[in-house]
């Protein structure tokens, strides 16, 4: 099932949150004052890598791990596991911090416009096939040689990443 890819006809709002606060919440997080906290869900079936295809930007359009933005009160693991159901309807049991890296963009003048600190959190793969949702346009299970072929554009770090996990999963 290698490259399997489903697509979304509109992104779903979280159930309480109208459209308007969905992009106050955006926009703050543009031209930052510190670093935001993401969490990044790496989930593995066999051979298979769960991705998918950003709706918004940053980076609308990439290819990468579901992940967001971490809530309060909850933990690293919760947030990451919380983050694939949204983005895909799949569920997964956490297996601990494969990685934590910097994302930083900056804008023509040099400016910090977006700064996370991401957090990539294994997960055991329990249920679902993926289903695009919230800030998902796609998901796709993938494998490795799907992603060194370049048939889906990723983030330069997905493919370090992919082979960690890989590599912790024996």
């Amino acid at each position: 099932m290698s490259g399997t890819r489903r697509q979304s006809s509109e992104p779903a709002i979280a159930a309480g949150t109208d459209k308007a606060d969905l992009e106050q919440r955006r926009a703050a997080r543009r031209y930052p004052d510190r670093p935001i906290v993401a969490v990044l869900a790496v989930v593995l079936r066999g051979e298979e890598a769960l991705i998918v295809q950003r709706a918004q930007q940053p980076n609308a359009g990439r290819w990468g791990f579901p992940g967001g933005v971490l809530e309060l009160g909850e933990t690293v693991a919760e947030g990451a596991m919380r983050e694939l159901f949204e983005e895909t309807g799949i569920t997964a049991k956490p297996a601990g911090i494969l990685d934590v890296h910097d994302a930083i963009t900056r804008d023509a003048e040099g400016r910090v416009q977006f700064h996370y600190l991401l957090i990539a959190v294994r997960g055991l793969w329990q249920s679902g096939e993926g289903e695009p949702n919230d800030d998902a346009a796609a998901c796709a299970w993938v494998t490795r040689d799907d992603i060194v072929a370049g048939r889906y554009p990723t983030f330069p770090t997905l493919l370090p990443l992919l082979d960690r996990a890989m590599q912790s999963a024996g």
